[in-house]
């Protein structure tokens, strides 16, 4: 199933908060997930709505840093949900944590082809096809539930569908509201 990315380009409806705008707690918020430095444009503008944002980023970090998947099937996850939703931010973000858990670019360009492309492993294609699943149809399918069953525990298999709703409520917002890209961060491929 090939998605088409969103292409449209505009100003962000709603911009990243600026350094000069931020009260005590919204540096408190951001100074601690800044990444080289710099604040990533996603929680700069998230962090315009502190109370949504503090209960948001405990749960999206959660998965992102102590759920029970292993990091390379998580990113396959949240890439084939970002290409599903044509979530470039999401993508090109995803892309960089990818290769830092054992993904190569070719393998994250093979994401996009989706799980019937050759060279993933049975239990990658299956959760590949989840995320499809799960964006086409809000549930996974009986054959696709037995394969994952076969391969995960219950802690897994709930973290399989949160991880897919967490980004496609990530890649909605995104989407939405205009958050751009950092510089030097791509697209898709």
């Amino acid at each position: 199933m090939m998605r088409r990315p969103m292409t449209d380009r505009r100003p962000p409806r709603i911009p990243p908060l600026p350094e000069g705008e931020r009260d005590d707690e919204a540096r408190a918020l951001l100074d601690p997930i800044r990444v080289d430095g710099h604040d990533l444009n996603i929680f700069a503008t998230l962090v315009r709505h502190p109370r949504l944002f503090k209960r948001w980023s405990g749960f999206g970090g959660f998965l992102l840093y102590r759920g029970e998947l292993p990091e390379r099937q998580r990113e396959l996850l949240i890439l084939r949900t970002a290409w599903n939703t044509g979530a470039e931010y999401e993508w090109g973000q995803h892309a960089r944590i990818a290769l830092t858990v054992g993904l190569d670019d070719a393998e994250i360009s093979r994401v996009i082809d989706g799980p019937e492309a050759a060279g993933w492993t049975p239990v990658e294609a299956v959760l590949l096809r989840a995320a499809d699943e799960l964006h086409e149809e809000a549930s996974i399918s009986e054959s696709t539930w037995s394969v994952l069953a076969g391969a995960y525990d219950e802690h897994q298999l709930i973290e399989v569908c949160m991880v897919v709703g967490q980004y496609h409520l990530v890649a909605f917002t995104l989407n939405s509201l205009g958050v751009e890209r950092e510089p030097g961060v791509t697209g898709f491929p």
